[in-house]
């Protein structure tokens, strides 16, 4: 049997029809039959891929976090600045956070970590800890280059990820705010941004009117 979602594509039909069923009923309300249904595939296929479901629901966790992480922190140093990539990635980063998706996902590992601890160990390896990591080379790129002045760049990389969190992502979690415009978004992603690139700035000057420019414009174009 093969539990890696890469196999076939069978496996990532599974998976599609996984991703439908625990994000709307959770992992305890969702049946191997269920997952069969959403999948459009039979039970002897869907056990020819997977052993059960607690092996169908830790493919879907790895799958989920390293397609995120790939889509959120990505940079081409030949066409970005270190603030243009790093205003982007907080815009994208903090629309992921508030996304309805990402919130029923951290919502359904904190229900289930009790009962499997190493779903939780296997969450942030396969998803926070791989951003940090993608992004702490980014870091580390610019700080090379002479962009960034960065003496550790995996504490800085958690570093920025908090700034972009801030205190939105805690309000929405506990739908203690319900509504957020693009605008906001751009404003957190930008403040973010600026308060990190001021933070790691090579010289003793702050972040030039260039680069507070190149940041507005990168966090800004989510907006519509």
């Amino acid at each position: 049997m093969a539990d890696d979602p890469s196999e076939t594509t069978k496996a990532a039909q599974i998976l599609a029809g996984a991703r439908a069923a625990f994000v709307e009923l959770g992992y305890e309300g969702t049946s191997v039959e269920e997952i069969a249904r959403r999948a459009g595939v039979s039970k002897a296929t869907l056990y020819s891929h997977f052993t059960d479901k607690r092996a169908i629901f830790s493919a879907f966790i790895r799958h989920v976090c390293q397609q995120q992480v790939s889509r959120l922190i990505r940079f081409d140093q030949a066409e970005e600045t270190a603030a243009a990539a790093l205003g982007r990635i907080a815009r994208d980063y903090i629309e992921f956070l508030l996304s309805p998706f990402a919130m029923s996902m951290f919502r359904l590992i904190v229900a289930e970590v009790q009962r499997f601890p190493e779903i939780g160990r296997e969450f942030l390896e396969t998803g926070p800890d791989q951003a940090m990591r993608r992004l702490a080379q980014l870091l580390a790129a610019a700080d090379a280059r002479g962009e960034l002045q960065i003496p550790d760049a995996y504490v800085a990389a958690h570093q920025f990820a908090a700034l972009c969190r801030g205190d939105l992502f805690f309000r929405w979690l506990l739908r203690a705010k319900t509504e957020v415009t693009p605008a906001e978004i751009a404003e957190a992603a930008q403040t973010a941004t600026t308060a990190f690139l001021n933070a790691y700035r090579r010289t003793s000057e702050t972040v030039s009117p260039a680069a507070q420019t190149e940041v507005q414009r990168d966090t800004s174009q989510g907006e519509t």
